[in-house]
This record gives structure tokens, sequence and C-alpha cells, in this order.
């Protein structure tokens, strides 16, 4: 599952006064003890950091909202069961069942009725999928290309007969010229008058009608933007009703053109042409401002589906950011129809999970804010909005978007608020306002372990305890019991606790915080089983509050262990699968995929691993 946040929110810098190179530049050996190191020392390495503030949705009850969208979605037009599949996708990301979200991912695009949806949702789900071992393998044979790769725009767009007009109405008086010529500068295009005619109601009544061009035989057109090439394409397709090749800078011309006049035929037939010419990024964001402007709604949607093809790439392109954020309420129609709050939840995230405190991230999430419609989908917006608001330090106001969501119903934002009056220095609100909440709600774990934090330590111990047995996936409480017991030099049952969530949840934090246990004890040989683990679910991974990369650890612990052969690990690996300890076979797996082992071997346990 997708980081959604990294821990840039919480308030205790996580090993904030250690520098970890002088643990490992040493020889072994010559490192302290445990039981001589200083309590200071010792405090520095085992802080634990504030849990997060997901920007997330969470009912109070999940059981009611679930089964309020089920009943919703056996009643509801076949145009509203995308937005409930996403709205059900929001409730299981705040559970964390990553394939019950997936699972309301597909359905939302295999129900989607329009084009949009179709192209958000099948987006949406190829994001996901990227970074996974098995995605990609099936990536590489051209499976998942094949289910959510490009599709043809303009085939989803039906062609209505009612636009193409061809003057079968429209009289032709014996007094007007059969053939009408058009000056464009020194050249001279002699057109067929009653099919120019035909295009629109303003040639037709021009070219038929009371106006003085009606009797004329030459009219001039330099003063309205087409060039001679362009009029004879215009005239040969009044022929024969379809685009021949055209240059895509003379479609455009005739794009404008043919908005200008109304010709709804000739517009839809440069519009589908110059959809099917767009083939990379770059030409859809040389297209998108001009498909905006002129109300072509095909072309758009296939520079947007470009942008959500190429994700998380194109959300880095300024340009193409410009342009999904740029977008009035009527241009977002015609690039988005009604798929507004669906695009702005996948940018969002997508934004989101690259950089929260960025520019960009606040500007998706402002544009899902004013997309939002219904009740929930504003819980959704305004406390995900909060929460960029809050990591960026922009206190007020992520306050006044928790209040709003809030006030809307998301019980869960009161821990923004709680947070903010904690800075204020007014920890009491905090703690009545937690208390009101557990008193007025069924409680949940989150409401006791945010209580936890404005107390006292006797007091924190109890709620936190609370916590666990209301929801024992909390990861905070088990870090604060285990960091308390290291403190206090109870060794082993520090490691037990923490070994507790570890046994059935592969969290990156408590993983980080087993690995500072093991470098204060010296057992180098577990400390390198964890951050290979660590590296295995998030190459990228940086530790102690983010200043120093994972791996680099790794370099630097690798000088403290035994080398092992490629016979060593495949031992080590039987080993470890044997007494199903999964957290060691996924670090002996990482090792040996280093080397020139069978990789697709070692690929194919690793997924099963990891899929357990």
């Amino acid at each position: 599952m997708r980081t959604f946040f990294p821990s840039e929110s919480c308030k205790e810098t996580h090993l904030s006064a250690v520098n970890p190179q002088p643990w490992l530049q040493v020889e072994r050996g010559k490192l302290s003890k445990f039981a001589s190191q200083s309590p200071s020392s010792i405090e520095s390495l085992v802080k634990v950091p504030e849990p997060q503030i997901l920007p997330l949705f969470k009912p109070v009850d999940y059981v009611e909202v679930l089964a309020q969208i089920h009943e919703e979605l056996e009643s509801c037009p076949p145009e509203k069961k995308s937005n409930l599949y996403l709205l059900q996708y929001h409730v299981f990301k705040g559970l964390g069942e990553v394939k019950l979200m997936r699972r309301s991912l597909r359905l939302a695009w295999l129900k989607a009725s329009t084009v949009y949806d179709k192209l958000v949702f099948g987006a949406w789900l190829k994001y996901e999928k990227q970074g996974e071992i098995v995605s990609d393998l099936l990536s590489s044979c051209g499976e998942c290309a094949k289910e959510f790769g490009i599709i043809d725009i303009a085939s989803e767009f039906p062609i209505n007969d009612n636009l193409i007009s061809r003057g079968t109405n429209m009289s032709k008086e014996k007094h007007f010229s059969s053939i009408v010529s058009f000056i464009i500068g020194d050249e001279k295009i002699s057109c067929d008058r009653q099919k120019i005619a035909g295009l629109s109601v303003p040639f037709h009544t021009m070219l038929n009608g009371c106006f003085m061009e009606s009797f004329c035989e030459d009219i001039d057109l330099s003063e309205n933007s087409i060039s001679p090439s362009g009029m004879r394409v215009i005239s040969d397709f009044s022929s024969t009703g379809s685009l021949n090749e055209v240059h895509p800078n003379l479609l455009l011309e005739i794009l404008v053109f043919a908005n200008k006049f109304c010709c709804e035929s000739l517009k839809h037939a440069c519009d589908r042409k110059l959809a099917s010419l767009v083939s990379s990024r770059q030409d859809a964001v040389e297209l998108m401002e001009c498909a905006l402007e002129e109300n072509s709604c095909v072309l758009a949607a296939s520079c947007l589906q470009v942008f959500l093809h190429e994700l998380s790439d194109s959300v880095n392109d300024c340009q193409v950011v410009e342009l999904l954020t740029s977008a009035d309420r009527q241009k977002m129609s015609i690039m988005v129809g009604p798929a507004s709050f669906s695009l702005y939840s996948l940018l969002s995230e997508v934004a989101i999970n690259d950089d929260p405190c960025s520019d960009k991230a606040v500007l998706f999430s402002k544009l899902l804010v004013d997309c939002a419609e219904t009740r929930r989908q504003k819980m959704v917006a305004y406390h995900q909005l909060g929460c960029i608001r809050f990591l960026r330090k922009e206190y007020d106001e992520a306050e006044q978007l928790f209040e709003v969501a809030l006030n809307e119903g998301h019980v869960y934002s009161v821990v923004g608020l709680a947070r903010l009056s904690d800075i204020k220095g007014c920890k009491d609100w905090s703690y009545e306002k937690l208390s009101n909440v557990i008193s007025s709600y069924t409680p949940l774990g989150w409401m006791y372990q945010e209580k936890s934090l404005y107390c006292q330590d006797d007091k924190r111990w109890g709620y936190l305890d609370k916590a666990t047995e209301l929801d024992p996936t909390l990861t905070y409480p088990y870090m604060y019991r285990a960091a308390s017991l290291m403190r206090k030099q109870n060794v082993q049952a520090a490691l037990a606790e923490i070994n507790r969530i570890l046994g059935f949840k592969l969290a990156l934090k408590c993983l980080e915080l087993r690995f500072c246990f093991y470098l204060t004890l010296e057992e180098y040989q577990s400390a390198m089983c964890d951050v290979q683990v660590i590296l295995t679910l998030c190459p990228d991974y940086r530790m102690f509050d983010g200043r120093v990369a994972a791996s680099q650890f790794r370099t630097l612990v690798r000088e403290h262990v035994e080398n092992w052969t490629a016979a060593d690990c495949w031992l080590q690996l039987y080993d470890r699968w044997s007494v199903v300890d999964d957290i060691g076979s996924l670090s002996v797996i990482y090792q040996m995929l280093e080397s020139d082992a069978a990789k697709g071997v070692l690929y194919f346990r690793q997924s099963l691993l990891l899929l357990r």
C-alpha cells in the first residue's frame, strides 16, 4: 500500500540527537556496551514521534457507512455508481484494506458510464500497480498495458447526426449564383455556394439570405483568420464530408474558424482528427489549451488521457499542472465532464504521495474541495486539505478546514483541531475535546490514542492500552510502550512489545525503531535484517526523520556483519522459510537479489511473502 503521508507531521524529532555514522565507522567490538550507555544517549535513540494526522476518510461507524453505500448502489442510476465506488474506496483506505481498495477502484472502472470515468479510474488502477513486482512482470508481457492502455477516445463519443446539416431544407433561389469565391489575401478560392451554406446557419443566412453577400460572387474573408489552404480544405469538406490528410497546424486553424462560424460538423471532424494525433505529453500540452478555448471535448479528453497515462511523471511537469489547475468550471466540464471529483481525487493523491507539502498538492486538493458536492465528498476533501495545510504549518487555514470537515460530520477531524490547540498551548482544551468525543460516540482506538497525547505519562500508558484493545493495528501505542521500556533498560520487554505489532503488520516506523534498538544492543545482523526489509518495502525510505537514506545505513551496517556466500543465503532462506519468519525471509531474498541468483524464483517467493 502506498504511504500517504510521511512523518513530517511529527512534533518530536525521531532519533534527532543521533549522528548515525559514528556508530558504524568503528571496528566491531569497540562500541560501548548497552549497559554503559548514558541515559541521554539511550533517550535520543528511542524517541517516538506523535502519530500522524491521517488525511483519510475515517467515519466513526464504518459498518453503517458501507451499508449505506451498498444500499445506494442497488438503487442509483448507472451514472452515479462510479462516484459511490470511489467513496467506498475512501472508506477502505481509511481502514487500510488494500485489496478492498483496489476492488472498489476496479468496480468504479468497470461500471463507468462515461469516457471520463473510464480514463480516471483506469489511470488510477495503473498508478496503484506501479512499483509492484507482480504488476511489473505482467506489464513486461503486455497484460497490464492491454487492460489499462490508451483507448480510442473518438469512438467513445457518439456522432450526433443532428449536427450534420447538409442544407437539404435550404431553398436555392434561381438568382443566386451556384459558385461563390472567397478572397483571402491575393488568392481566390471557388466553392459551391449551397454546400458552403450547408455547413452552418450563419453561412446559409449569409449566402442565401437578405445580406449583401447573397448577391455577391466574390466575398472577402481576409479578416477571419483563415488561410487559403484552410479554405480549400473547408471547400473539400463541404463536398465530401470528411477531412483527408491535413497538417495539425492547419487543423487547428480550421477548428477555430469552424467554431467562429458555428460549423458543427466541420468542428467535430477537426476535433476527432486532432484527437487522433495526440501521441505525447508535449502534444497534449500544446493542444489542451486550444481544446478548452474551442470547446473541443474529444481533443481535451485525448490530452487528458495522455496526462493520466503518464502519472506520476506528468504531475511533475509545471505546464501540465498549470493546465489542470487553472481551468474554470466551464473548461473543467470540457476537459473531464462530470468526473471532476474523481479526477482531482486521483491527482491530489498522486501529488500528496510525491510531496504532501508541495504547492501542487495544495492546488489539486483545493480543486477537490471546489468539486465536492455531497456531504461525504466534503468530509473527504476538507479534511485532506486541512492535513496538507497542517504539514505546511499554515495553522489558521488548517483550523478552518478541520472545523468545516467536523461540522460536516467527520469526527476524526477533531484530531487536527486538538493538535492545533496543543500547539497554541491549550493542552487542557485538547484533552477535554477528546473526552467529549469519547463520551458522545462509540469509542474507537484512535480516540484514546489521541487523548493519551495530552496527559501525563502515568495516564498515557493506560489510554494507550485501551487504544490497543479497541484497535490492535495502531502502531503508536506499541512504539511508545517499547521505547519507554527501552529507556528503562528493560531490553527483552521492549523487543517483545515491538515484536507484537511486527508479528502481523510490517510497519516501516516499527521496523525503524527496532533497527535502532538493535544498533544500541550492537546486534548488527538483526539490524541488517530490519533495514533490508525496510528497503524491500520502500527502496527510497529515509530514516532519522528523513535525514538519512536507509540504503546508506545498510552500507554502513554491512561492514559489521559476516558476508554470506550464495550457499549460505539459500540455507538461511530455507531455515527462515521453514519457521515462517517472513521478515527474515524477505531480508535474505533482498540480499540474494543483489547477486546473480535466479531472480525469477526469488521474486516469486518475495511476492508470496508480501501477499501474505
